[in-house]
């Protein structure tokens, strides 16, 4: 099938050589900078907002330093275009909002001929400062992993392909991502939409026999060209639904087709036209067939349940929609987005049993990017969960939320098992109902083999998921079982390169063994890839390079500790006092870890459920003062 070149003045986008030339000759553009480029083209004329940027460009599985990586791409663009921001004639920055492509665009035309391409990168120092022997140093190293990004998917296929241990007797499916053929881009989070919903409602069907692959891996196939055999055995999959989604005013047409790994033949087919408040009643009516022709023997409640499926506020649905899209970026800013969405969806629809269920996920969790404080965000979250579970019984997601409120936050062990058990009951293929079990409840109570248990399900349901893989790996530290826990981050980051939490669990790995330089290698990595200046980054691996050299490991940990007080960190850095704690125990200073830890847990820090199964504070755990931090999280026998 021939590819498309967008032209505007002197410049040509050629999306199957995935370049940018002007008068034929090749412009060097590293690959971020080249993708954003091509959205902004794509939706020219339109606001482009950051938060898209961020998904669109990074993905939601990649922590980045937002402002600073977008920011870098854009100047970048600017310099290869050579548009001069100040009057900008391709590039317009929309201030506080995000960047609208202005220049006129020629209709898109096939490729025909190609000119052979310069290296699609810069490669050009960022100071004057001499290049030393350490790898990172090497400009061509960085962009190197760069460029590994955009190869990820390939080698996550091959990973997959040949580690993924086979499955249980159930029968597999995956929602490719749903088309979008309503002719506006705007639309496109609509079509996401109806994938992330048609993957709840056909995972609640008959959990028993049908397992199906969560969202974060569907979507790795969005605008993919391989066939459906390939997919189905990167994934592990017996069957595939295809879709499309036209969106015309108050209607929405809907098209499937369900399609058989083995032999790709297509055994359904259908169309569904509906009004726009009847969206879950065509959802339901998708799952019914599909049920039909892989031979599911639904339970009656289940029949009932889709039989009656309720009508929606279309406004309201909208605003969910958003609420998902702004959630799944997981920045300070996004969190808080998702939360306005999820509270209009619910004035407009006080009934929304999924919109309270979301608005209590994101609650729980917004402390993290420090959008909320603990003691803010937690009593929402539970109210809010109380109130999904109030409306419907069956939605697993409110009892994972809750289990993760009373253990984090209410320190009631107990309950949270019933609640985290009673999730994965109802919700088994919601790869996160079987992760917050593993590292909310199972992990902390050092019940490790099991917690190893639960991650490995949930990488079953979500094999494309960076926080889920390497997740495992800290479940693995945590278990000290710390060979497994280095393969398992090795395997995460040969599959998510990006990932800059991974490579800072990683470098703590690095520090348990003994291995500082290693430790030193990962940590300079995880600042990369979050976004840091890489000459601040560079200067902090000299400067802690230097001290363990000179002071050994307690040099290193003051340092560390030193750079826990700034605001540059990477996810998951030490930082806090709970981080405090933890450096102040690798120094052997007992008493200044425990003044640490305690004020970690009068600020409610969530981290210190972790307190039984952190290595780091084994040296501690014959202290009183430590004895008690234990009974006041409630995790002494």
């Amino acid at each position: 099938m021939a590819e498309e070149i967008i032209r505007f003045e002197d410049f040509e986008l050629d999306q199957g050589a995935f370049e940018l030339r002007r008068k034929g000759r090749a412009v060097r553009l590293e690959r971020i900078p080249l993708e954003l480029l091509f959205l902004l083209v794509e939706r020219r004329g339109l606001l482009v907002g950051r938060d898209e940027i961020l998904e669109r460009v990074w993905g939601k599985d990649v922590f980045v330093d937002a402002d600073n990586s977008i920011n870098t791409a854009v100047r970048k663009i600017r310099q290869a275009l050579g548009d001069n921001p100040e009057e900008p004639r391709y590039v317009q920055t929309v201030s506080g909002k995000g960047y609208r492509f202005a220049a006129a665009v020629v209709a898109p035309s096939p490729t025909l001929t190609q000119t052979p391409a310069e290296p699609p990168f810069e490669v050009k120092a960022a100071s004057t400062t001499p290049p030393s022997k350490h790898p990172l140093r090497n400009w061509l190293v960085w962009v190197g992993i760069v460029l590994l990004l955009g190869a990820a998917a390939g080698v996550a296929s091959l990973l997959l392909r040949q580690e993924q241990k086979p499955g249980s007797t159930r029968i597999m499916l995956v929602v490719l991502p749903f088309v979008n053929l309503s002719g506006d881009p705007l639309q496109e989070y609509f079509a996401d939409g109806m994938t992330e919903e048609m993957i709840t409602q056909l995972g609640s069907l008959d959990p028993e026999h049908l397992g199906v692959i969560a969202r974060t891996s569907s979507m790795q196939y969005k605008h993919t060209q391989k066939r459906a055999s390939e997919i189905a055995q990167e994934l592990r999959v017996d069957y595939l639904l295809e879709g499309s989604v036209r969106r015309e005013g108050d209607r929405v047409r809907v098209t499937g087709q369900l399609i058989r790994a083995s032999d790709e033949t297509h055994l359904w087919a259908g169309d569904f036209d509906r009004e726009l408040q009847d969206l879950l009643r065509l959802q339901s009516d998708v799952a019914l067939a599909i049920s039909s022709k892989i031979q599911l023997s639904l339970a009656g409640p289940t029949r009932t349940r889709l039989a009656g499926a309720p009508t929606l506020n279309p406004e309201a649905h909208e605003a969910y929609l958003r609420g998902l899209l702004a959630a799944e970026l997981r920045t300070k800013e996004s969190m808080r987005h998702a939360i306005e969405e999820y509270e209009k969806a619910i004035r407009l629809d006080p009934n929304y049993a999924a919109a309270y269920a979301e608005l209590a996920r994101v609650y729980s969790l917004a402390s993290v990017p420090r959008a909320l404080s603990v003691v803010d965000s937690m009593p929402k979250a539970r109210d809010a969960a109380l109130k999904a579970i109030s409306l419907d019984d069956s939605l697993g997601e409110g009892y994972t939320i809750l289990g993760f409120i009373k253990a984090h936050y209410e320190f009631d062990w107990s309950g949270a098992e019933h609640e985290f058990l009673r999730g994965v009951e109802l919700s088994p293929n919601d790869p996160y109902a079987h992760m917050f079990y593993s590292n909310s409840y199972l992990s902390p109570l050092g019940r490790h083999e099991e917690a190893i248990a639960e991650m490995e399900k949930a990488i079953a349901i979500d094999p494309f998921s960076g926080p889920v893989q390497s997740f495992l790996g800290r479940t693995y530290l945590w278990a000290k079982r710390y060979d497994e826990a280095l393969a398992q981050f090795k395997k995460c980051a040969q599959l998510f390169p990006g990932l800059a939490i991974n490579q800072e669990r990683l470098a703590q790995l690095y520090t348990y063994t003994g291995k500082f330089d290693e430790a030193i290698e990962a940590e300079t990595k995880a600042r990369l890839l979050s976004g840091e200046d890489p000459r601040n980054a560079l200067k902090k691996e000299d400067e802690l390079r230097k001290a363990l050299k000179e002071g050994g490991p307690r040099a290193y940990w003051m340092k560390v500790l030193e750079y826990s007080r700034s605001e540059e960190n990477p996810p998951e850095a030490y930082r806090g006092p709970y981080g405090e704690g933890i450096i102040y125990a690798r120094m052997g200073e007992k008493e200044k870890a425990l003044d640490s830890l305690e004020k970690a847990l009068d600020e409610h820090t969530l981290a210190m459920t972790e307190i039984g199964a952190e290595p780091a504070l084994d040296q501690l755990r014959g202290e009183a003062r430590f004895q008690s931090l234990l009974q006041r999280v409630a995790l002494t026998k």
